[in-house]
């Protein structure tokens, strides 16, 4: 029987509606195609997202478990995207009969309660096992440096090795060393505001507080030169807070800390271009200022 058209539009007697909605699930299904093709399609090498896998040992950590948000994001949203998207065509206005109403749906309740919930719960898990061992601190550290920020400059020093103090503000951009394949203590402080001491390529942040002392340890596995500089709004010269890192193989940075008489000596050692590297200095000057002129 043909139906007419003041029969409801959920009749069992009337396929238009059927067939118009049949065409509206094959549309949704094909553009979740398209959506989900590239992503299956890729390979197991997924993307950044704005970050690299970083040169320490907690830094590929931090990298794998950004990965994890972003993926798990991206699945969340496209799929509340498809939802709004199908909700809005399925169910536009189509004439002035008011649509059959419902007020609860048990079993649609527990879903997006639960669901969400497991996934917060995941994602605070695997939070919590990247982020445990990376402020622990190690019992025994093979090198230690002190990091002291200020307006506006940075001065790293080497417990143990008092004449080894390297100083800069602004552009002159210091230089903190630090060994590969060590594990490395830094002990962080401020001589005035707060300072971000930030190193991207170790995907590392960490305030520098006035009155305050932190403690972390670096496990460098990459010999490098990474530049960086403050990124906390700390005045009017916060953008010309610049410092860099340089990381070199765990024996001649000893040798170089060992032999250098003055943060200078000791950086131009780390950079190959003093004779420190290769030679130790004479017992009778070791000790002595060395005065620039």
């Amino acid at each position: 029987m043909i139906p007419s058209v003041n029969d409801p539009a959920n009749s069992s007697d009337s396929g238009i509606v059927r067939s118009r909605t049949s065409n509206s699930s094959r549309k949704g299904l094909k553009w979740l195609a398209l959506v989900v093709a590239p992503i299956l399609l890729s390979g197991c090498q997924l993307p950044g997202f704005g970050i690299t896998p970083g040169v320490t040992t907690s830094s590929h950590k931090v990298y794998k478990l950004w990965q994890g948000f972003m993926v798990t994001g991206l699945i969340v949203g496209g799929f509340t995207f498809v939802l709004i998207i199908f909700a809005a065509v399925r169910y536009r206005k189509r004439n002035d009969e008011i649509p059959r109403q419902t007020q609860y749906n048990t079993l649609v309740e527990v879903l997006y309660t639960v669901i969400p919930t497991l996934i917060v719960a995941a994602l605070f898990y695997f939070t919590i096992v990247v982020e445990n061992p990376e402020v622990a601190l190690a019992s025994n550290p093979q090198a230690t440096v002190k990091v002291v920020a200020f307006q506006w400059g940075w001065r790293f020093s080497y417990p143990g090795n008092p004449s080894v103090n390297v100083v800069g503000q602004t552009t002159q951009n210091p230089e903190l060393v630090l060994p590969v394949n060590e594990t490395t203590r830094v002990i962080l402080t401020s001589l005035d505001v707060v300072h971000g001491f930030y190193i991207k390529d170790f995907n590392f942040s960490q305030y520098a507080l006035p009155g305050v002392t932190n403690r972390f340890d670096f496990h460098v596995t990459k010999a490098g030169e990474f530049q960086t500089q403050c990124t906390q709004i700390c005045g009017l010269y916060h953008s010309l807070m610049y410092f860099k890192v340089k990381t070199i193989p765990a024996a001649q940075y000893h040798q170089c800390l060992t032999s250098a008489t003055s943060g200078d000596s000791f950086v131009a050692c780390a950079n190959g271009t003093s004779s420190l590297k290769a030679t130790v200095r004479p017992s009778a000057t070791q000790g002595v200022p060395v005065h620039h002129g």
